[in-house]
């Protein structure tokens, strides 16, 4: 008797172990499925091949985003979508991680009309994306402009001094890690510097002019890298009309995109090597949300935050534009 009640209870605990695999794995199918039907435009989207207008989001600081521009090579190749919106709210980021979103967008724009939103910010390399679109919108208070780009060094000798600390340095020459934080800067080292810096202020204001001829009549001051608000970006000729995503619709209804069609979000699929973990961490949050929001957001997002910004900069600090 002992013996059958024993395997009885084993038979019983084999049970529960199984359903609670069997539990996890629909859960894990679910998530999956949400992810999958939010990436790039949605998989309905592409069952349907509905025709669409698609939403980009472009925020935070931009740097050479490789997911990015496969996003945008996608959907140049996306015969269900029409036109694209580039909704941009941001500060800028590095010069070289414009240049590369810049010449995406262009090149997405030879297929099919590009139009920029702009958000609460757009300056700097945000600024430089957005006149890759064929039209910019902005609203009446947005912040624009910050046409440049600029170096910083922290220069740390004198603190290092007070705390007893000595860089001894040996350089193949004169020029080599110029400009250096634990050096003052020489004159030469700081000439170096601004023929840098002003190369890439003359490539970026040649890029304004190409694509903003009105811009020229105002050249001088633009060069300074002063903001405007969408009000006065509009007479200095910076952006095209004051409004927002309806704005631009009618817009591209002009060049033969209904205003009828659907507007998706295009997200761009996560190349690193946490993307799995990423991709069901987000589907989870959406599923279910609570516990799965909070390890999203700490452990995931801990995880994968790209913390280094080094470089030459297109980047609008408020500090500097008082």
């Amino acid at each position: 008797m002992t013996l059958d009640a024993d395997r009885l209870a084993e038979r019983r605990r084999l049970k529960r172990r199984l359903s609670l695999w069997r539990i996890g794995t629909i859960l894990a199918i679910v998530a999956l499925i949400v992810v999958l039907a939010s990436r790039e435009g949605g998989i309905l989207s592409y069952l349907g091949a509905q025709q669409q207008v698609a939403r980009v989001d472009i925020s935070g600081l931009i740097t050479d985003d490789r997911d990015r521009r496969k996003l945008l090579t996608d959907l140049e190749n996306a015969d269900q979508v029409r036109g694209v919106i580039l909704f941009i709210n941001s500060p800028g980021g590095t010069t070289s991680g414009a240049e590369a979103l810049y010449l995406a967008v262009r090149k997405l724009a030879q297929k099919k009309p590009v139009a920029a939103v702009f958000g609460t910010i757009a300056t700097s390399a945000a600024y430089l994306t957005g006149i890759a679109a064929d039209h910019i919108v902005a609203r009446g208070n947005s912040i624009t402009g910050s046409v440049g780009v600029i170096l910083q060094v922290a220069e740390v000798s004198e603190l290092l001094n007070k705390i007893g600390v000595k860089i001894d340095e040996i350089r193949s020459g004169p020029l080599k890690a110029v400009p250096s934080p634990f050096t003052p800067t020489d004159p030469a080292g700081r000439a170096l510097a601004e023929e840098m810096v002003n190369e890439s202020r003359d490539w970026f204001v040649g890029l304004v002019t190409e694509r903003r001829p009105a811009v020229t009549s105002v050249l001088d001051q633009v060069k300074t890298g002063r903001i405007y608000t969408g009000r006065q970006a509009l007479q200095v000729g910076l952006v095209d009309s004051i409004g927002d995503e309806d704005t631009a619709r009618e817009w591209m209804e002009k060049r033969g995109v209904p205003k009828t069609l659907g507007v998706v979000d295009w997200k761009p699929q996560d190349s690193s090597s946490f993307s799995f973990i990423r991709g069901m961490s987000e589907g989870a949050f959406a599923a279910f949300g609570g516990l799965a929001e909070q390890f999203h957001r700490f452990v995931i997002e801990g995880i994968t935050r790209v913390n280094d910004l080094d470089g030459l900069l297109s980047l609008w600090h408020p500090e500097n534009n008082k």
